[in-house]
């Protein structure tokens, strides 16, 4: 009898554990999420540095200074020392757009801006700055040299690239910013001129402008200049002559459009005055349009001279 009911005891269980199998549903595989460490992050963007990057590049065949007959040279930087004049040049610096929606951090760094083998190179960089992404420089003359009228000359090699906006430019000297608030300024009623402006999603084209008081942005009065060539290849001089009657703008000395004061009908000409002189690279904003994926960087603005000259 012990035995029989051992017998009945086992048939018993083997045939639960069979039942409770029937029908089940194999598990599915638990997907594993591994735990994120450092390097599944995005590739961060190099910090910033305090040793510039060498970016020699070779110093174009010179161009002599020539004042013809009835100009006289009054103004002039070669960069040929071994840094930056500062009795010529001084610095904007910030962040905050430049009211165009800019993404660089203009900075007075060696990294962004400093001459070398008899060039002023003005650096672009893709690193992580004081909230900003980029880096670059804007120079400027303002307080130290300003000029009424006269042939302004840059000889330039611009960048290549979607998203750079190099310009060489002017703005009146009487303009002024509101320190507690960088977007109250007296602009366009200072007047500005745009000598070159260039943007590498375009890379044939250069455009010269004038900008003021209903005139302005969107609205400038100027010009497109085609080349059938990328532009960003070599050097170029770009020019202005500039006088009481008008502006005039010129690239690799061939003249391709004139702004005559008339041409601003019952809006005020504000171009009789002072005006100082701007060198910058800018990155992304409203004209240059979003930075390209390719876009290489250090990207690097290149001045052989800023020359002036004036009528006799």
């Amino acid at each position: 009898m012990k035995a029989k009911l051992l017998i009945s005891v086992l048939l018993a269980a083997i045939m639960f554990s069979a039942c409770s199998t029937i029908g089940q549903v194999e598990p599915t595989a638990t997907k594993v999420v591994p735990t994120k460490t450092q390097s599944d992050e995005p590739t961060a963007l190099p910090t910033a540095t305090v040793i510039p990057t060498s970016t020699p590049y070779p110093t174009p065949q010179p161009i002599a200074v020539d004042a013809e007959a009835g100009w006289e040279l009054v103004w002039q930087d070669e960069f040929d020392g071994d840094s930056i004049n500062r009795s010529n040049w001084t610095y904007d610096l910030g962040g905050w757009g430049w009211g165009n929606g800019e993404a660089q951090y203009y900075t007075d760094r060696p990294e962004n801006a400093r001459v070398e083998n008899g060039l002023l190179v003005i650096e672009a960089r893709q690193e992580k700055y004081e909230g900003s992404y980029y880096t670059s420089a804007r120079l400027l003359t303002q307080g130290l040299q300003s000029f009424q009228y006269g042939r302004i000359e840059a000889r330039i090699k611009v960048p290549s690239g979607a998203g750079m906006w190099p310009a060489f430019w002017m703005l009146g000297s009487d303009f002024h910013r509101n320190p507690n608030d960088p977007y109250d300024s007296n602009w366009p009623d200072a007047g500005e001129i745009d000598i070159m402006e260039y943007i590498g999603r375009e890379p044939d084209l250069i455009m010269g402008t004038a900008h003021g008081p209903g005139y302005s942005g969107a609205l400038g009065i100027g010009r497109w200049n085609r080349q059938d060539y990328d532009i960003a290849d070599e050097f170029h001089t770009y020019a202005i002559e500039w006088n009481y009657e008008g502006i005039s703008w010129f690239y690799d000395g061939e003249h391709y459009f004139t702004l005559e004061r008339e041409a601003v009908g019952e809006r005020e000409w504000v171009f009789d005055n002072e005006f100082f002189i701007i060198l910058n690279l800018a990155l992304g904003g409203q004209l240059a349009g979003p930075i390209g994926l390719d876009t290489e960087f250090p990207a690097n603005l290149y001045v052989d001279y800023v020359r002036v000259y004036q009528e006799q």
